[in-house]
C-alpha cells in the first residue's frame, strides 16, 4: 500500500479545490398530475451531456452547480378528449447544491447534499394544440453520490439527485390546465478533473 497515494487520496478533496465533471445524465420524471379535463400527464425521460462544477469551501463542505438541458415528449392519457399529444418541451434546471463529503482513507469518497434549482421550460412544440405553456418554477433537490479517485487529479463520479419539481401547464390559453409534479430522478455518470 503506497502511503504517498493514500495521503493523496485522503486530501483529494480539500478547501480551495475545484472538481469539474463531464458526465452523461438521465432525467426520468416521476409524474403526478391533476388535469382539468381528467386523465393524467405522461412525460418521458431523456439522456444528455451534463457539466458539473464543485468548489470546496472546507475539506468536507462543497458547493456544486450542474448544467444540462433535456427534452421530453409530453402527453395526457384518458382525458375527456381521449389520449392527447402535448408535443415536446425542453427543460433547463440549473441546480445549486450544498454537499457534505465524508472523509475516507480509501479511493471511494461518498457524499450527500441538498439544494435548490430554478427550472426553465423553453422551445416547446405544442403537439396537437395551438399552445402549451409551462410555468418556470423553483424546486428542491436531494443528493447522494460518490467519487472514485483514479489518479492525483482525476476521478470517476456517480451522482443521484431527486427533485421536487412542480409546474403549472396551460393548454390553448386556458382551454385545459394542469398542476404537474414532475419530480424527476436524475442519475449522472462520468469522469472528472481536479484543479
Amino acid at each position: 500500500n503506497n502511503p504517498v497515494f493514500s495521503q493523496e487520496s485522503t486530501s483529494f478533496k480539500s478547501a480551495g479545490k475545484w472538481l469539474v465533471g463531464l458526465k452523461v445524465l438521465n432525467l426520468d420524471p416521476d409524474v403526478d398530475s391533476t388535469v382539468s379535463i381528467g386523465g393524467g400527464a405522461v412525460v418521458d425521460d431523456d439522456t444528455v451531456p451534463e457539466l458539473d462544477i464543485r468548489y470546496f469551501i472546507t475539506d468536507t463542505i462543497a458547493i456544486e452547480a450542474i448544467f444540462g438541458t433535456t427534452e421530453h415528449k409530453v402527453s395526457a392519457k384518458n382525458t375527456a378528449l381521449g389520449d392527447v399529444n402535448l408535443g415536446t418541451i425542453k427543460v433547463l434546471p440549473p441546480t445549486f447544491t450544498l454537499q457534505y463529503h465524508f472523509k475516507t482513507e480509501s479511493k471511494f469518497k461518498p457524499y450527500v447534499g441538498a439544494g435548490i434549482n430554478y427550472t426553465f421550460f423553453y422551445d416547446g412544440n405544442p403537439g396537437q394544440f395551438e399552445s402549451v405553456k409551462y410555468k418556470d418554477e423553483i424546486g428542491i433537490a436531494l443528493n447522494i453520490g460518490f467519487d472514485f479517485v483514479l489518479s492525483d487529479n482525476n476521478f470517476f463520479n456517480i451522482d443521484i439527485k431527486k427533485y421536487d419539481l412542480p409546474t403549472d401547464v396551460n393548454i390553448n390559453n386556458g382551454v385545459a390546465t394542469a398542476d404537474v409534479d414532475l419530480d424527476p430522478l436524475a442519475i449522472s455518470i462520468g469522469y472528472g478533473w481536479r484543479f
